[in-house]
């Protein structure tokens, strides 16, 4: 994905790597370096079904480079590491809202997700430690909505929590993966394809994406105030994607001017929104069609190539193998999204394997959690040594 925003990012970190210090308008001069830890926190044992677990609030930057505080959680198995310490599956999380403490890895009052933590647990039985993010502006600081569907700052967002957690913990290896389902589909492939330029000092091996948003911004020239009302909670379920993307949009690019696009029944909704959890956006949304907050369509040039930036995913370039796990009955990324993200990758040469289920969104059936252990034992069994 070549955008000024991953552009920015990169030639952040390799300033900080330098150990030069890169103030920015609006940013303090001390402002600390990408990856770095500044607090841990022991969570209480059995939160979230896991033992030892950690809050690591940790420095990231937005895509502008500005440096942010963010946080996320690290789970350690019981007992004795193994030789080269233990291999990390960092974990992305669904759509779970806009504000603080939406994102569920460090503070689950707010969010139940209880198939999430399923899968927490799985990885940790199988030996690895698990790190989640919860996102910027989803965790336990107060740094503005949620960027949401921003690839950048999403793979940001994990890339720097790998970083921290290894500072904090010497037992995790240098050999890790990413699992990401739905919204964290989405990052854990931005990931997979940023950590090439970002931790070339670290031994990635892989990607496990479950039902991941793609091409959706292909779909934005078409949208305008015509758009009729889905009915039922699945339209509701896809006004609150469509309100909250256009919130991180407007808070990311300002120059595009959301508002001008937006009617003041649609411009309430992104206001109200912006620090809400899924389940209250939901209820903002409900009764609304996406129609209804548009006042024109979506289909400018300027608009369009913000939302290039903001959530494209890239589809070549990535250097380590890809699972793809994709349902024919989800319409919450619709499947025809699915298909056309395989087939790209299949043009572009991506090392990737496909298992298609037929269940709804980010639904797993057996076949797809026996691709899931066979592809995790084969990239992480053996990690390497330091």
């Amino acid at each position: 994905m070549r955008s000024v925003g991953w552009r920015t990012r990169i030639f952040t970190a390799a300033i900080a790597s330098a150990g030069t210090l890169l103030a920015l308008p609006g940013t303090a001069a001390h402002a600390e370096t990408a990856g770095t830890t500044f607090a841990t926190t022991a969570l209480p044992d059995g939160f979230r079904g896991l033992p030892n677990g950690t809050i690591i609030d940790y420095w990231t930057t937005r895509s502008n480079g500005e440096p942010v505080k963010a946080s996320g959680a690290l789970f350690v198995p019981s007992g004795p590491a193994p030789a080269g310490g233990w291999p990390i599956m960092a974990y992305d999380h669904g759509t779970s809202g806009m504000g603080p403490g939406c994102g569920g890895q460090t503070d689950d009052s707010k969010v139940s997700r209880p198939r999430e933590d399923q899968v927490l647990q799985y990885f940790v039985n199988k030996g690895f430690a698990v790190v989640a993010p919860d996102y910027l502006g989803l965790g336990r600081f107060e740094t503005g909505p949620h960027p949401y569907l921003e690839i950048s700052t999403e793979a940001g967002s994990t890339i720097d929590l790998v970083k921290a957690a290894r500072a904090a913990n010497p037992a995790l290896s240098r050999t890790w993966a990413v699992t990401g389902f739905s919204q964290g589909g989405q990052a854990a492939l931005g990931t997979a394809h940023l950590q090439v330029s970002q931790t070339p000092d670290l031994d990635f091996r892989g990607a496990i994406a479950v039902d991941p948003e793609s091409d959706l911004e292909k779909i934005a020239p078409f949208v305008g105030p015509w758009v009729p009302e889905i009915p039922g909670q699945a339209g509701t379920a896809v006004n609150a994607f469509v309100v909250s993307m256009l919130a991180g949009l407007r808070a990311t690019h300002p120059e595009v001017d959301v508002d001008s696009y937006l009617t003041p029944r649609g411009k309430q909704a992104v206001d109200a929104s912006q620090s809400l959890c899924l389940l209250d956006i939901m209820k903002v949304v409900d009764g609304m069609g996406i129609g209804d907050m548009l006042s024109r369509p979506l289909d400018t040039p300027e608009f369009q190539a913000a939302m290039n930036e903001y959530m494209t995913v890239p589809v070549n370039g990535y250097n380590a193998p890809i699972l793809l796990l994709l349902n024919t009955n989800d319409t919450t990324v619709p499947s025809p999204l699915h298909a056309a993200l395989a087939a790209q990758f299949a043009a572009n040469g991506v090392d990737f394997q496909t298992v298609v289920g037929t269940g709804t969104h980010t639904q797993l059936n057996p076949q797809m959690w026996n691709a899931i252990g066979a592809f995790s034992d084969r990239i992480l069994a053996t990690p390497t040594v330091r």
